[in-house]
């Protein structure tokens, strides 16, 4: 890594279950950076996953005040950082999902995306991306595996939506570094070797970093 005056933002993206927490905290552990982790503690979480069409406003736009919040406070650390999720996710891939599924009403996307346009230029753009791609049963499976109740009702058609709109968003829409890591490939929990591999590929992606 750099040395901290010229600090790395590093954002680890991916669809739920692909594994972000965990990544996020492997690599801030043993690359010495800053972590900071996806808030999960979203009141409306509960009462989403009820009733989509109801909460999704409500949840999505919490999402994106904590999500630009963490950003900003980011930014003002003069450390290296690994976040957890980026600010980008909530509205390419989540709100636009909800929206173009009919969960969230074309009054509330337009008033959402114009708060994110008006808040996301004011934030900087990772210097490397690391995306997390994976299959809906790969997700599905280690949503199970992890347990948490309000997601057991989570349905492989939405997760499926969500791969569909990531793949657009890497490959269309956004424009930093992006390093793919396929977990269907490439376990890294269950095989400790592609952390290294993970690791040597931000060394080389990273500019200026030799």
């Amino acid at each position: 890594m750099k040395k901290s005056h010229d600090k790395i933002y590093i954002a680890i993206a991916g669809n739920i279950g692909s594994g972000k927490t965990t990544l996020t905290r492997i690599l801030s552990e043993k690359l010495g950076t800053v972590s900071a982790q996806m808030d999960n503690d979203n009141p409306y979480i509960e009462d989403f996953y009820e009733d989509m069409h109801r909460w999704s406003f409500n949840l999505q736009i919490y999402f994106l005040g904590k999500r630009l919040q963490q950003s900003i406070d980011l930014q003002n650390l003069n450390e290296n950082i690994i976040q957890d999720r980026t600010v980008y996710e909530d509205a390419y891939i989540f709100a636009d999902n909800l929206h173009a599924s009919g969960l969230m009403s074309t009054r509330d996307f337009n008033t959402y995306m114009e708060i994110f346009e008006i808040s996301y230029g004011l934030l900087k753009t990772p210097d490397l991306l690391i995306y997390l791609k994976a299959d809906v049963p790969t997700l599905i499976s280690q949503i199970q595996k992890r347990g948490r109740a309000y997601e057991m009702s989570i349905q492989e058609e939405y997760l499926e939506s969500l791969n569909e709109r990531y793949e657009n968003w890497i490959n269309n829409i956004y424009k930093g570094e992006v390093l793919v890591i396929d977990i269907n490939e490439k376990d890294f929990i269950l095989n400790p070797d592609v952390i290294d591999e993970i690791i040597n590929d931000i060394q080389r992606l990273i500019p200026g970093n030799e």
